[in-house]
């Protein structure tokens, strides 16, 4: 039997082995592509079912009903997210970034030019936001789900933030004041963005630009000192 999943993932049980994690992220894909094309409304467990081609009693062995669905779907998202800013961290290297580090002057040098590490966490938000199914209407959070659900998928976002870019900021101080920072520098993007994607399908670009240049002023406060 797969052991059940801890709460707030919206998992009723984890897939142990491989064909069920296939079957699961086969449901999930589906999901997604219901959301797009017919947003939250049309999303049921049933047309989920019919359309992966899975008997309905698979999809209820994961999800109690269409929310957790959407939920595990932007737990998703969220893993994907900062798995793939992690990857586009990797992939431009530390001789990149010490370079960039050694020919830069004042507010610009030093921890690891951090102004270019925003220019990775806003580029790969639009790029999943453009091009991944589901993720206008669920991002990290289900659609709609409260202001309390919203607050926490910030938080988890801005955590896994903090913790994947710590050691290439090279940040010290004040923990507590980093934290709140990140918080407050996630739910401001997180506004501003949305707001560009109402402007424009493909993302305004514009305020994606205004988005890193908030955030390069905001956080200059904790991370230039």
């Amino acid at each position: 039997m797969n052991p059940v999943q801890s709460s707030g993932s919206g998992l009723r049980r984890v897939p142990v082995q491989q064909r069920s994690a296939e079957r699961l992220a086969r449901i999930l894909d589906v999901a997604a592509a219901v959301l797009d094309e017919g947003g939250y409304e049309a999303l049921s467990t049933r047309a989920v079912a019919a359309r992966a081609g899975v008997p309905i009693g698979s999809v209820y062995r994961f999800f109690s009903n269409k929310r957790a669905m959407a939920d595990a779907l932007a737990r998703r998202n969220l893993e994907k997210y900062l798995a793939g800013v992690t990857a586009r961290l990797d992939a431009a290297g530390s001789g990149a970034t010490a370079t960039a580090t050694a020919t830069a002057t004042g507010p610009d040098a030093g921890a690891g030019d951090w102004r270019r590490l925003i220019d990775v966490v806003v580029d790969h938000y639009v790029a999943m936001r453009r091009t991944v199914p589901g993720f206008a209407l669920v991002s990290f959070a289900g659609p709609a789900p409260g202001a309390a659900a919203n607050d926490e998928a910030n938080h988890q976002l801005a955590d896994g933030l903090r913790s994947l870019l710590a050691g290439r900021l090279g940040a010290a101080g004040d923990q507590e004041r980093l934290r709140t920072a990140f918080v407050v520098g996630v739910e401001a993007a997180d506004a501003l963005l949305k707001l560009a994607f109402r402007a424009d399908p493909e993302g305004d670009a514009v305020l994606i630009a205004e988005t890193k240049e908030l955030l390069r002023a905001y956080l200059a406060r904790v991370l230039d000192v």
